[in-house]
């Protein structure tokens, strides 16, 4: 095959990238998703999946997803509104509506797709969107999709928000994470909902790292401040964190979910979910809501304690948080990969994340715990972390 011309430009790009130490590539994982992972044929204990709860090699939830395929087949066919929705999309649908009090739910594929629908939907000239400055990329690229003025708070500042509410001057769009990705630490939800009510808005909260691992029966960032779904009227979440599996849904109203059925493009033109990825969410949600998830969810909260134990004799600061994700800020890009790489050097897979996913200057370590990691595993993590320190000190 002859080479390809690649431009210039793009060669210098990817150039620049590699001089900041910012340049990405894909590795290439040959086992299950568990804690424990395979990469070259090396065994590496894991600190960065989102598998909170240690569901996505849960054994009832890989027979329910052999048992679904060999029931429905390994596609749905079409969109939801030509042939593709199911009766398991139905149940499903059905069971997050009676599990977080709202009257419908819609779903997706994935929650990129979901946040790009539901903002792009919302928006327009006569409804700016607001949000928070450290929200999801998916979010923010929704709101470049829509053709409405779009304006960012400063990162869980309340009064930011209501100064730039004030200064747009027609109600649109609130939206949040619920839990920052990045950051791991909470939004204000309540004093936001407040603000919200009072000036018209539409509030949509992100919870893709709330739900399934937080809150009374694991209903996430809003069980922790009791907000109902009248005072968060969209509320969307990710199948592929907690929950282990693949998708995401969208909860609404009657009237909001047919609207969006109407008028948010993702949804309208996009292939439903395989029906075998539903049933299997459909299980890991009643386990979610079962003694084991709650016992899943008593360990999750028990490794972040250990963890941020071990932390206060760090010489880098643990950015606040009480979620599973748990940031060591490094500050430089060069740093945080040379940390990441010693862990990797003594079996711990433990990724640095650098700019343009966080801020200049605030690159980090990102630790994710699991429900499936022990504590002498987390121990084991800072017991290696305290010699890597130790020696970058010398």
């Amino acid at each position: 095959m002859p080479p390809f011309n690649t431009p210039d430009w793009m060669l210098a790009a990817l150039q620049e990238r590699r001089e900041q130490h910012l340049f990405r590539s894909t590795k290439v994982i040959t086992s299950p998703q568990t804690t424990h992972l395979r990469q070259a044929d090396k065994d590496y204990l894991a600190f960065c999946a989102n598998d909170y709860l240690g569901l996505a090699n849960h054994p009832m939830l890989k027979q329910t997803m052999a048992d679904a395929a060999l029931s429905y087949g390994v596609g749905s066919g079409a969109s939801h509104l030509v042939c593709g929705h199911l009766d398991i999309h139905e149940k499903l649908e059905q069971a997050l509506c009676e599990w977080l009090g709202y009257e419908r739910v819609l779903l997706f594929s994935t929650g990129y797709m979901a946040n790009l629908a539901v903002i792009s939907a919302l928006g327009s000239k006569q409804h700016p969107i607001l949000m928070d400055k450290l929200n999801h990329a998916s979010l923010i690229d929704g709101a470049r999709l829509s053709e409405a003025t779009f304006k960012r708070y400063l990162h869980n500042n309340v009064a930011s928000a209501a100064k730039h509410m004030a200064s747009l001057g027609q109600a649109g769009v609130l939206a949040t994470d619920g839990i920052f990705s990045m950051d791991g630490d909470r939004a204000p939800l309540s004093e936001l909902a407040r603000l919200a009510a009072e000036q018209g808005w539409l509030l949509m909260v992100d919870d893709a790292h709330g739900l399934g691992c937080m809150g009374e029966a694991g209903k996430g960032s809003l069980a922790l401040e009791n907000l109902s779904a009248q005072q968060v009227p969209f509320l969307m979440g990710t199948f592929g964190k907690a929950f282990g599996v693949a998708g995401a849904f969208v909860a609404c109203s009657h009237d909001m979910a047919d609207y969006l059925t109407q008028f948010a493009r993702p949804y309208i033109y996009t292939t439903a979910m395989p029906p075998a990825v539903a049933a299997t969410v459909l299980a890991s949600l009643q386990l979610i809501q079962s003694e084991e998830g709650e016992r899943r969810r008593e360990t999750l909260a028990s490794n972040v304690t250990l963890l941020r134990q071990r932390a206060e004799a760090w010489p880098y600061e643990m950015m606040p948080s009480d979620s599973a994700i748990q940031p060591l800020l490094i500050g430089s890009s060069e740093q945080a990969l040379r940390i990441s790489y010693e862990l990797e050097q003594r079996g711990i897979m433990c990724k640095a994340i650098r700019p343009p996913t966080v801020p200049p200057n605030t690159a980090r370590l990102r630790i994710t715990l699991s429900a499936e990691h022990s504590h002498g595993e987390v121990g084991h993590l800072c017991d290696t972390l305290d010699a890597i320190f130790h020696d970058v000190s010398k």
